[in-house]
Order: C-alpha cells, then sequence, then structure tokens
C-alpha cells in the first residue's frame, strides 16, 4: 500500500500534467482565434509550470522525456502557437514584413542544438577512464569544468533563454510591433551564441585532457611509483559507503603502502576524509592493468555484483573483511568460499562458519578482531550523572523485509515508550540510515519514534548550556568541516574534483582526528543534559555514542557485538517469534544480554540494574562473550589484523614466485616446439616451391 507522502506526490504530478495539458490546449485556442489575452496568459502560464517543474519535479519531466515530450518539444510548441497567432493578428507578418522574427527564432534554435552538442563533445572529452583522489594527477593536464548551465543543464538552458523570446513575442503580440520580439530573441540568441564559443574552447588542445591511452600509461606509472601492497575494494550504492568507511583508519595503519580500489565514479565523494589514495576503476579491461602492479592482498568489506571481477587477477590475494559481524545468516553467506581468506574477529565467527556449513575450509578463517573498536571505551561502573544516558540503536529490516530483523516495527515504539516514561532517563535514539529502505513501514514506525521522543521533550525543561557552548560548537563544525569536507562550486565535474583533491598535505589525517574528538567532545557540551536526542546524521559516529551510552538496546547487529567491547550492559528485542531459550541459543551475540519481548515490559528492571550493579547478573557474561566474540585483547586486535595481511601478502609473493619458476620451466620446451613448427612449415614452403 502507498504511503500517504507516495500518494500525496503522484497527486501533485497528476495535477501538474492536467495543467500542462490545459495550457497548451488553451494557447492553442487563444492563437486560432484569435484572443490575444487568452494567447498571452496561457503561454506565460505554461512556461511558468515549466520552469517550476524543472526544479521541483525533475523526476516528471523525465517521464515526459520518455514519451519523446521532452523540453525542447513543449518549448517548440509554444512559440509554435504564439507564431501561429501572431499571423491572425493584424499589423504583425512574422513571415513577410517581420519576417526577422520568424528567422531569429529558427536561429535560436539551431544554436540551442549547436551548444548541447559542444556540450556532448566537451563532456566526452572530459571523462577519463579512471577516478583519483589523494593522488597528484597534475601531469594529466586537470583543468577547471566548463559552465554547467552551458555544458550540462540543456532543459534549465532552453527554459531559461526561452523567457526573454516568448516574453518579447507576446509583448508584440499585444502592442502589435515586431520590434519587442526582436529584442527578446536578439538576447537569447546573443547568451547562447557567446555560450557555445566559450563552450568550445574547452576543445582546444590548452584545455583538453590526456586522452584515455595516455591516462592508462599515466595510472600504470603511478602504479609503478607507488608500490601499493595491501588494498580495500569495494563496489557499492550511494548508501552502502559507511561499509567501507569504518576500516579507513585500519587501513591506514597497516605496513606498507594502502590504497582504495573503487568501481562507481560516485563512490569517490562518499569516502570519509583519509589521506589514503584512491583510485575508482569502472571498466573491468582497466581493472585488469593492477595485474601488473605490486598489489599483493585486497580487503573487501562487502559483497557485490562487481567483485567477482576483481577476483579474477590471480597475482592478488583477496581476503573477506565484512563490514560488522552479528548472527545474522548475511554474516555467513556463501559467496565467502571465493576468497582466499575469511577474517573475522573472534572464534563465534569461526564457529558460525563452521555451522553453517556454507563450503568455507576452516583453515581459510583467521582471527584478527575488530581493529576499529580502539575508540571505545571500557566499563566504568554505574552511571554518576543525573541522567542515565540509554542509546536504542535498532538495524533496519534487511533486505527480505522480515519484521524479526528489526524492533522498529513490532517493538520499537514500546521501548521508546517506557524508556521515556523514566524521568531519569535521557533517550539516544539512533536508527539503522537504511530504515525504511525496503519495507515503508519501517519507515513509518521510524517516524512515529522521532515525534514521540519530540513530544516529550516538549514536556521537559530544565538547563540549557549557555550561549558559549553553542559557539565552541559552530567553531568545532567549522573546523572539521575544513578538513574533512571538499567544497566545490556548483559547476565542478569530476575533473575539477581530481585536481583540487590532489595529494593531501602531510600531517592532515592526524589534524582530522583531533578535530573530530574535539567536536565530539563540543557537541554534548551543547545539549541539555536532560533532553531526549536523535541522531541520524554522520556525526556522531555510533562508536561515539557507544561512550555517551550508560546502556544499549538493540537487535541482532553488529552494534551489539562492537559494543560488547566497552562490557557494558545492553539488550536485545526479540521480535522473532522464539521462545527467550530458543532466542538465546540461536544467537550467541546476545547470551550476555537482558531479552526485551515487544511489549518491553523488562524495561523498568534493566534500568534499575544499570543504575545497581549488584542487580547486574550478566557483568561476567559480558566480558567472557567479549572474548568469544572479538577475541583475546593481547595482542592488540591491529597487530593480529596487520600480520594477517602481511602472511597474505607473502602467500601471493610465494605464489608468484612459484609460477615464475613455473614458467621459466615450461619455456624451453615451448621454445623447442615453436622452432620445429617453423622448421616444418619452411619445408613445406620448399616442397611446394620445387612442385610449382
Amino acid at each position: 500500500m502507498p504511503s500517504a507522502g507516495t500518494s500525496s506526490r503522484r497527486a501533485v504530478q497528476l495535477a501538474a500534467l492536467l495543467a500542462m495539458v490545459v495550457f497548451f490546449t488553451t494557447q492553442l485556442v487563444g492563437a486560432v482565434l484569435p484572443n490575444v489575452p487568452l494567447l498571452v496568459a496561457a503561454s506565460a502560464g505554461g512556461l511558468a509550470l515549466d520552469l517550476y517543474l524543472q526544479h521541483q519535479q525533475p523526476g516528471l519531466l523525465s517521464l515526459l522525456s520518455k514519451i519523446r515530450f521532452d523540453v525542447v518539444v513543449r518549448q517548440l510548441f509554444r512559440d509554435m502557437f504564439i507564431v501561429v497567432g501572431l499571423l491572425r493578428i493584424d499589423g504583425i507578418d512574422p513571415l513577410h514584413e517581420h519576417a526577422p522574427l520568424t528567422i531569429g527564432l529558427l536561429l535560436f534554435y539551431v544554436m540551442h542544438f549547436a551548444c548541447q552538442a559542444a556540450g556532448v563533445l566537451v563532456r566526452r572529452t572530459r571523462q577519463l577512464p579512471f577516478v583519483t583522489r589523494n593522488i597528484d594527477a597534475s601531469a594529466l593536464r586537470l583543468c577547471d569544468a566548463p559552465p554547467r548551465f552551458f555544458a550540462r543543464q540543456h532543459g534549465r538552458r532552453m527554459l531559461r533563454l526561452a523567457v526573454p523570446v516568448t516574453g518579447g513575442l507576446l509583448v508584440s503580440a499585444v502592442t502589435e510591433s515586431g520590434w519587442w520580439g526582436g529584442v527578446g530573441i536578439g538576447i537569447a540568441l546573443a547568451v547562447v551564441t557567446a555560450g557555445t564559443l566559450h563552450l568550445a574552447t574547452w576543445l582546444l588542445p590548452r584545455k583538453r585532457v590526456v586522452n584515455e591511452q595516455k591516462a592508462l600509461e599515466w595510472l600504470d606509472k603511478w602504479l609503478a611509483e607507488y608500490q601499493p601492497t595491501v588494498g580495500m575494494y569495494f563496489s557499492g550504492g550511494t548508501s552502502s559507503a559507511y561499509q567501507a568507511n569504518m576500516w579507513l583508519s585500519t587501513l591506514a595503519a597497516l605496513d606498507g603502502n594502502p590504497i582504495i580500489v573503487l568501481r562507481e565514479r560516485f563512490m569517490v565523494q562518499k569516502i570519509d576524509a583519509t589521506d589514503i589514495p584512491i583510485v575508482c576503476i569502472p571498466k573491468v579491461a582497466n581493472l585488469m592493468r593492477l595485474e601488473h602492479s605490486t598489489l599483493k592482498v585486497l580487503l573487501h568489506p562487502a559483497n557485490s555484483g562487481k567483485t567477482s571481477q576483481v577476483l579474477r587477477i590471480p597475482s592478488i590475494k583477496h581476503a573477506f573483511t565484512n563490514h560488522g559481524e552479528s548472527d545474522k545468516l548475511s554474516s555467513c553467506n556463501p559467496y565467502a568460499k571465493a576468497y582466499d581468506e575469511v577474517w573475522v574477529a573472534g572464534p563465534a565467527a569461526r564457529d558460525r562458519y563452521q555451522l553453517a556449513d556454507i563450503g568455507v575450509d576452516d583453515r581459510d578463517v583467521v582471527e584478527v578482531g575488530r581493529p576499529q573498536l580502539a575508540p571505545i571505551r571500557p566499563y566504568s561502573g554505574a552511571p554518576t550523572a543525573q541522567f542515565m544516558d540509554v542509546l536504542y540503536a535498532p538495524t533496519w529490516e534487511g533486505w527480505d523485509g522480515n519484521p524479526g530483523n528489526t524492533s522498529v516495527m513490532l517493538a520499537g515504539e514500546n521501548i521508546v515508550r517506557a524508556l521515556l516514561a523514566d524521568p531519569a532517563v535521557r533517550l539516544i535514539y539512533k536508527p539503522h540510515p537504511m530504515t525504511g529502505s525496503v519495507v515503508p513501514a519501517a519507515g513509518a514506525a521510524n517516524q512515529r519514534i522521532m515525534a514521540m521522543i519530540a513530544e516529550a521533550n516538549s514536556k521537559r525543561s530544565g538547563a540549557r548550556p549557555g550561549p558559549e557552548a553553542a559557539a565552541e560548537l559552530a567553531r568545532r563544525t567549522e573546523e572539521l568541516n575544513a578538513l574533512t569536507t571538499s567544497s566545490f562550486r556548483a559547476s565542478a565535474d569530476e575533473i575539477e574534483r581530481m585536481r583540487l583533491q590532489g595529494a593531501p598535505e602531510p600531517g592532515r589525517a592526524e589534524r582530522v582526528e583531533q578535530a573530530t574528538a574535539a567536536w565530539e567532545a563540543a557537541f554534548w557540551a551543547s545539549l541539555p543534559e536532560w533532553e531526549h536526542q536523535i541522531v541520524t546524521g554522520p556525526r556522531p559516529a555510533i562508536f561515539n555514542c557507544f561512550n555517551q551510552a550508560d546502556l544499549l538496546i538493540s537487535d541482532v547487529s553488529s552494534v551489539v557485538t562492537d559494543y560488547l567491547s566497552s562490557e557494558k550492559p545492553y539488550a536485545v528485542a526479540n521480535t522473532s517469534g522464539m521462545s527467550e531459550e530458543e532466542f538465546r541459543s540461536g544467537f550467541p551475540t546476545v547470551r550476555a544480554a537482558t531479552i526485551l519481548t515487544p511489549d518491553a515490559s523488562a524495561v523498568p528492571e534493566l534500568l534499575a540494574a544499570v543504575r545497581h550493579p549488584e542487580q547486574d547478573t550478566l557483568a561476567g557474561a559480558r566480558a567472557e562473550l567479549k572474548e568469544h566474540l572479538l577475541g583475546p585483547s593481547d595482542p592488540p586486535s591491529l597487530v593480529r589484523f596487520n600480520r594477517a595481511a602481511m602472511d597474505l601478502c607473502a602467500a601471493a609473493e610465494q605464489r608468484q614466485a612459484r609460477m615464475e619458476t613455473r614458467l621459466a620451466a615450461e619455456l624451453p620446451s615451448q621454445r623447442e616446439a615453436f622452432d620445429a613448427a617453423e622448421e616444418m612449415e619452411q619445408e613445406s614452403g620448399a616442397e611446394e616451391s620445387v612442385t610449382a
């Protein structure tokens, strides 16, 4: 069933289409009668509607383009109806006395198409076979992008330049003077002509980037100079970048020269601030050039359809790291057996793969811990502040839309209601960013929960931090944005962004880390300690929310596993339909948790156990489960992770050495066979000559 928002959007789109039909019909009637006021009103109204839709409902205009009723056709109809009206108005003759009006109008359309053609040519010359970031690519002759109004926005260009054209012709219809139409057409023609000529300068050698062959040669040269060792390979949709971002700090801390390999051009800007060189290679044929580089290992935080393409490179070893570990079936995907190794946090994941019986050899499973959990602070006892911070971080409904995946639909409102009922609790609500993307009911429940929190805040009051706290947060935000956010002008394309995002300044990574810590401290200091919070953006990150929280309530997900590194109390909602015994047995990560039923009746008792540690009977179980899930704390996870990476690099080098030895052994016999075949061919040619 479509949501209210979807129904409302469809109603607006239908009304817009109906209005467009009415305007065109009325314009035609006004031109044929002729009725000048009707013609003017319908023409101006139709153009205004098109301009509005171009900005507010571009999806609707895209649908019209699919049925060959695009912006050029619509504007051509409008101008044609105006010309028909002028033909029937006394005092104006656009075919004889005022023929320059018709000729100028035709020239305007000719120049529009010429500008569009130039834009296509420029865009083609400004697309390299790869995109880079954090790499000095100035040798590729990168330069600023042309104005997007002329290069890419052909729809907006047509409509905006149609304003003086249509306006001038309509004034001519009212005044019966062709002068006004000539002025309007002249303005539009001058602008589009000047824009086309300016755009064409990007086709000259001084503004053209290198061709594809030279660009690929440059990439090979850069790889040879940089000599990457371990890289991260990632491919995904617009909302999946978090899966790669969580591994940036770990990758940067590894020995050797790390690199990030992407497949989608848009993903280059989705990766968070990092100093690691990023190379996006969309085409498979170009991706294969990595085989001839020094790259030995690729880490994979997620599976995707394009993963199979890079697995074809035999000189690179591949390890699946996943983007989180949980007891969900997605953590034991059969695709994992395609990798050389599967890196997991601790013994629990190793057991999970063997119990799943999906073909992953136990010898290929390597326990490396979760190095990115280092910023999570350990449990320090019962909360001492006036308000207890409770983090409710439910997961999403998953690709199968199973209501048991997330507590949002079946238990979320009850959990939040129970937490809001405790006057000494401050709720921090952080839903999964993909909540509602598969099941609209999950999105609707999420909206109701946020409305409940807003209503609860309206009934609370208390002291608020002074203006200096807000000023400090603003200052820290500006400082962090300056380090982590790349600002581009509106016309910038990927070539211009490559130029601006060249080799990073030394020490930037350390400055980003310090600025992030300062921003997080300023963020919490700027909030009233009694006010419930909804966190939906990338800041503060989930780990920082862990540090703020005294208690976590979540679902069966990697959030639980990561939070366990703190050994703080946590609860998991059981919306699976299983009994508590079956739930604990089926999902090892909940064995040290308080289990909440959909009615959330156990929330008051849970809060009491957090406030009074002597009532907490699960502390020992959490410590034991932590090691089972995440492995030992000594040696540190990063040390184990780095060792696994170096061991896999060594395995790749050994395999390469074996191949070279085998090839050297085969070459003599291959050469002998080639010489014998060549000798036989010569003898055969001699016999044919004698016969002739």
